[in-house]
């Protein structure tokens, strides 16, 4: 019987074979679509899970308010996670990991090679981790000083193999350090991916501190504690620890009057597989992810799937009065409903079976074009783990049982003697369904194309807003400290060069990533509860404001004619309206020098810079100073556009004969500035390749609709123009319902795309307005498609010739 259901199903397919070509090709859109989008999601969702107890560990999180300076921070002071252990017997092991320390430069041959991807840790780092060792004792890897372990591709780039334990690796400082294991690659899909990392023990730091948060600290409770359980012990550690210091530093002496004055510390913990997509704190080990756009992309993913389930069941109601006989020839010779709902929700798997096939070749095809615009390197590996493929094999049953469920109903309830005597009407309800099934596929895309309009308008008003800087043409010279002495000479000979306009030196730039300084200061000589705040403090020399093209709106800039600019600031007009004064100049904030007795230095306040964004939009511009210092972290230029080539050889060139061996790195301020904005970027590209295709697959649906509307109608046609009808004018009748689908279309969609994107942008501190021609302007689009698309077939009925298709009455 079964066979026979399929027979009958292949030869229905081929016989209505472009009734089979829309559907299929529709339903393959969709489910590759649904599958890339699909692996997206799980490989988000899949953080930090490859850890063998990632269930049971914590990272802590700080948030500290104080003055009018907010912080939150996924660090912690050194010496919490080795009291919280000692203290509280729920936690099993801790561990630090500590990155502020920059890259390292490691010798290969007669040269040094520049590594990002550098932590020190604990000896406990292996016991909280889960990694694969391929040589050496990973319990004890960690446990003396000057000891790294490496990855298998970096023991493979320096010697050539990973038999490497006990190997010397020299830094550019001439320390050497022993390796003492090497694991397999980190994975992926990890918030942190190190290649390198050292023994915390040989790290040189003022160890100590209760105050100073640098560390990324990861707690592995026991078995049966959870972040809430654990969450008291944190606060009693404020009271017991970090209280006493605050006390001596501002004068207060419980956490209830430091909250009362309207500053306060806290501490929580974050679960590991949480981090990803949860958390977006200063300091964070790598670009975090967004449970939002995991929301996004699988809702997006969920409506082509229904945009494409949706034009089956249009297609198919409205070939029914095609198949109408058919139903009833069958129920005459006995066959009974339910066998007739079988042969019709087979043919609807049929269609999704051979439409998956195409889907998947789709997308082997595609696959490394999406990995390259979504910053992953997914593969079809996925698809062999037996939940993804039981997933896989079962989605097209589920698809043919959802797409083919109303048509089969619908078309076995047909009266067998209506039909043969030609009585049969459809009736509005079938056609009230089909209208409901355009609707709906047309909200979706227009809500897809607002959500991609207001996307694109956002990143071009952040690539447009006055910064307050000036980000183009901008070279950044890394790892300069390198020079040594040798910086000035180095930066002297780079502005000899025909097309450096002016240079500096700093370890600061305006942008996400770089080095960060937060330190408190006090309006007053005594730091109290009141007068106390933290702000940024940068490094800068004589030339910074000028070469980045930052304003001074009152005051002047560093400048070598004044003896005394080594204890004055700048600072920028957040800080000059938080402090209150109406006139900044000359006069004095205090730095804290000590954070155990409170100690502050003097610093003369000489200029106001006008605020410029030194983080990302998504937040408010801070508090923010800059003091006077050669510190030599890398060098920036500002240079002529046409001269960047014969520059850059020409800086190489400098660099190769003062920079002992170090391999020549720079990049582009305005490439940095982009990257911070990569994430809403990669929303952008695939939210519009998705929306154009759901476009394609609705446009797909309404074609068909629209070619079976215009068979059925022919006869109709036919007369009106004997009888005088323009073809403009049966044009105008074909095409006016689906454009009336479109308009209520529109109504519904644009309250839902207005809620989605409000919320979204929320997200950001600045932010365009959602102004009504966006809304207007994809209401418009969507119906010129729609338009264009009908209009195709509604033109080429009205153009037919009347006596072909009367020539039978």
């Amino acid at each position: 019987m079964f066979l026979n259901y399929l027979k009958i199903a292949w030869r229905s397919l081929l016989k209505s074979k472009v009734y089979t070509l829309l559907n299929i090709l529709g339903l393959a859109i969709g489910l590759s679509c649904f599958i890339l989008i699909s692996l997206y999601v799980l490989d988000e969702l899949s953080y930090d899970r490859y850890h063998a107890k990632a269930d049971r560990i914590y990272r802590i999180n700080s948030d500290i308010r104080f003055g009018d300076s907010e912080m939150h921070m996924a660090e912690t002071p050194d010496v919490m996670g080795a009291i919280l252990k000692k203290d509280y017997p729920q936690v099993e092991e801790y561990v630090r990991l500590y990155t502020n320390s920059g890259s390292q430069h490691l010798k290969k041959g007669d040269g040094y090679l520049n590594e990002a991807y550098v932590a020190h840790a604990d000896s406990s780092f292996f016991r909280v981790f889960s990694f694969t060792p391929l040589a050496g004792d990973l319990d004890k890897a960690l446990s003396s000083p000057n000891s790294v372990v490496l990855t298998e591709s970096m023991a493979l780039k320096y010697f050539g193999t990973t038999e490497v334990v006990g190997r010397p690796l020299q830094n550019i400082r001439g320390q050497v350090f022993d390796i003492t294991a090497v694991i397999e690659d980190m994975p992926a899909n990890g918030h942190f991916r190190f290649d390198f990392i050292f023994s915390m023990d040989n790290f040189p730091y003022e160890w100590g501190s209760y105050l100073s948060h640098n560390f990324h600290t990861y707690l592995l409770l026991k078995e049966g504690v959870g972040a809430e359980d654990f969450q008291p012990r944190l606060d009693q550690y404020i009271v017991d620890h970090a209280m006493p210091r605050i006390s001596q530093m501002l004068n207060v002496k419980t956490l209830a009057e430091l909250e009362a004055s309207g500053n306060s510390l806290a501490y929580s913990l974050t679960p590991l597989t949480e981090i990803h997509l949860y958390s977006d704190r200063s300091s964070e080990l790598s670009p975090s992810g967004n449970i939002q756009y995991v929301y996004i992309f699988s809702a997006v993913a969920l409506f082509i799937l229904l945009i494409a389930c949706v034009n089956f069941m249009n297609l198919a109601t409205a070939r029914s009065a095609g198949r109408a006989r058919e139903v009833g020839i069958r129920k005459v010779l006995g066959s009974r409903r339910g066998q007739l709902v079988v042969q019709f929700l087979t043919e609807a798997t049929l269609m999704a079976l051979l439409a998956m096939i195409i889907a998947l070749v789709l997308v082997v095809m595609v696959l490394p074009y999406f990995n390259e615009l979504a910053a992953k390197s997914l593969s079809m590996e996925l698809i062999r783990q037996p939940y993804f493929l039981l997933f896989l094999l079962m989605l097209p049953f589920g698809v043919g049982l959802l797409a083919g469920s109303y048509p089969a109903f619908f078309l076995s309830a047909f009266r067998p003697i209506q039909v043969l005597k030609g009585t049969l009407t459809m009736g509005a309800k079938g056609g009230d369904f089909r209208n409901v099934l355009v609707v709906f596929q047309f909200a979706t895309s227009i809500i897809l194309i607002i959500g991609t309009m207001v996307v694109y308008r956002q990143l071009a008003y952040i690539q447009t807003k006055n910064l307050g800087f000036d980000k183009e043409q901008v070279l950044v010279v890394e790892n300069t400290w390198v020079l040594e002495n040798r910086a000035a000479a180095f930066k002297n000979e780079v502005l000899q060069m025909a097309g450096v306009q002016s240079g500096t030196y700093s370890g600061f730039l305006p942008i996400n990533g770089s080095y960060r300084n937060n330190q408190s200061f006090s309006k007053e000589a005594v730091m109290n509860s009141t007068s106390g705040f933290n702000m940024q403090r940068w490094q800068i020399d004589y030339d910074y404001l000028n070469t980045l093209g930052m304003e001074l709106v009152a005051g002047r800039n560093f400048s070598s004619a004044f003896g005394g600019d080594s204890s004055a600031v700048i600072i920028n007009e957040t800080t000059a309206q938080m402090l209150g004064y109406e006139d900044p100049i000359g006069k004095k904030i205090y730095q804290v020098g000590d954070y155990a007795t409170g100690a502050v230095n003097g610093l003369e306040i000489i200029g106001v810079v006008r605020n410029f964004h030194f983080e990302s939009m998504h937040q408010q511009i801070g508090p923010l100073c800059m003091v006077l210092n050669n510190h030599s972290h890398m060098a920036s230029f500002k240079v002529d556009a046409a001269k960047i080539p014969a520059l850059l050889s020409g800086i190489e060139d400098k660099w190769e004969d003062m920079a002992q061996g170090m391999p020549f790195s720079y990049r582009f301020l305005d490439d940095d500035f982009t990257q911070m904005y990569r994430a809403e970027q990669q929303v952008g590209q695939i939210t519009l390749i998705f929306t154009a295709l759901a476009i394609v697959v609705a446009c797909l649906g309404l074609f068909g609709l629209s070619t079976f509307i215009a068979e059925r109608r022919a006869k109709e046609i036919g007369i009106r123009k004997v009888l005088g009808a323009s073809v403009e004018g049966l044009v105008q009748l074909l095409s006016k319902e689906f454009l009336r689908l479109v308009l209520i279309a529109f109504l519904i969609a644009s309250p839902l795309a207005w809620w989605a994107m409000h919320t979204w942008l929320q997200d950001f501190a600045y932010r365009i307005d959602l102004s009504w021609w966006i809304f207007a302007g994809a209401g418009i689009l969507a119906l010129i498609i729609a338009l264009a698309t009908v209009s195709v077939q509604a033109l080429k009925a009205a153009t037919a010739n009347p006596v072909k298709n009367l020539r039978t009455e």
